[in-house]
């Protein structure tokens, strides 16, 4: 970063000035400059999250250890990407997948979940339990089941333990998944090399080049055979998505049962998920409750609802399809519509991010960033980072195949 020397609180011409004023003739060291813009920014990350962050009682960071190692590093920051690199490393001590900087350049670290879900395995490796659709992951052929033993033939253990928060009060397995997953993912817009064991022995290693995501339509519809209706959802981001819902439940009107798909819906905006629910209800109904900060504690919750909406309301069964890869708002959607007592989730679990997001811009080097800052809950106080599905589907079994047969037995 070029700063003037109106940004740096201490400069060498300026501090030999002082002290050859002081002292004629002393040798002084050369300090190094201190950036004020970078400083002050991560003090003002550091008090916002610190005020507003919600997930401080289920996370073992230790905020303060937080400020003591990072807050040095932000004054000896020498340029923007320096500072970047800082601010990551701070989300990181959160390890949640809601909480990550934003346009993050090309060859760093990408944050988790990217097309690998893992856990932790014996020893220093990483079972593989979900592969994200359309990936490069997917399409080289890893599977559910293999486990992970390198990456870029690197032990994928000793990489997790250069990702791991370093400012923890006692040691959480939920980190160490974190800085697995985190492992897995590689960098940003580099190819990978995965050095996979299979569940039934014998290594492997594939190259996984980078891939440019895949642009599918936030919507899609069919018939099944079964006679059901299909309506995948693959983003809440879009108030198109609405009118493209209502477009399809409209030919599905008189089916015996519906399948929304969210297995591979990153989430999105309440104001485009509630609609979608309300096409499901007669009457105002509370489908989440929510809280936020106040103080060292959380608020009490307020309840938030669906109001009816459409020229018909669909009535016969619905099934929600979940996987890791629903997220967010493809969280938020199955639980309201079964505490709505409107639909059956069917799938995996899903990517636990279990808080609405607050933005921030830092002011002096522009850096943007989200963090979790208002916990969901479902209508029975239930939080929503611990939902599972009604009927739990293993990893590599046929989810969509598993809510026909669910439909069927309900006709």
């Amino acid at each position: 970063m070029h700063l003037s020397p109106t940004r740096r609180s201490l400069i060498k011409g300026g501090l030999c000035a002082v002290a050859g004023g002081a002292m004629p003739g002393a040798a002084w060291a050369a300090e190094p400059p201190h950036s004020v813009v970078d400083v002050a920014d991560f003090d003002e990350l550091w008090r916002t999250l610190g005020e507003r962050y919600c997930f401080f009682a289920e996370k073992r960071t230790d905020w303060k250890a937080v400020r003591a190692l990072y807050r040095p590093q932000a004054l000896a920051a020498t340029s923007r990407e320096a500072m970047v690199d800082i601010v990551a490393r701070v989300l990181r001590e959160l390890y949640g997948a809601h909480s990550y900087v934003h346009g993050t350049a090309d060859g760093t670290v990408r944050s988790p979940y990217f097309d690998l879900w893992v856990e932790p395995e014996r020893g220093d490796t990483a079972l593989v339990t979900s592969v994200r659709d359309g990936s490069a992951a997917a399409d080289a052929g890893v599977q559910a089941g293999d486990v992970t033993l390198r990456v870029d033939g690197a032990p994928v253990g000793g990489i997790a333990a250069t990702l791991m928060p370093r400012c923890l009060m006692r040691p959480d397995p939920a980190g160490t998944a974190y800085a697995l997953n985190i492992a897995v993912s590689g960098h940003r817009a580099q190819p990978r090399r995965l050095t996979l064991r299979a569940s039934g022995g014998g290594e492997r290693e594939l190259a996984l080049p980078p891939k440019p995501p895949v642009t599918l339509p936030d919507v899609e519809s069919r018939l099944l055979p079964s006679g059901h209706g299909l309506i995948v959802i693959r983003s809440f981001a879009d108030q198109k998505v609405i009118d493209a819902f209502d477009a399809a439940l409209l030919q599905f009107k008189d089916t015996p049962g519906l399948i929304i798909d969210l297995r591979q819906n990153g989430g999105g905006d309440t104001a485009v998920a509630r609609p979608i629910m309300g096409r499901f209800i007669t009457a105002r109904k509370p489908y989440a409750r929510m809280r936020r900060r106040a103080g060292d504690h959380l608020s009490a919750a307020w309840t938030e609802t669906v109001d009816p909406r459409g020229p018909f309301t669909y009535t016969a069964p619905v099934v929600v399809l979940t996987t890791r890869w629903s997220a967010s708002m493809a969280e938020g959607f199955p639980m309201g519509m079964r505490g709505l007592g409107r639909a059956t989730i069917i799938g995996t679990p899903m990517m636990r991010v279990g808080a609405a997001v607050f933005p921030l811009r830092l002011d002096l080097t522009g850096i943007e960033l989200q963090y979790s800052a208002e916990p969901v809950y479902d209508v029975h106080d239930q939080p929503r980072w611990l939902l599972r599905p009604d009927i739990e589907v293993a990893p590599r079994e046929d989810i969509l195949a598993a809510g026909i047969a669910f439909l069927q037995r309900r006709s």
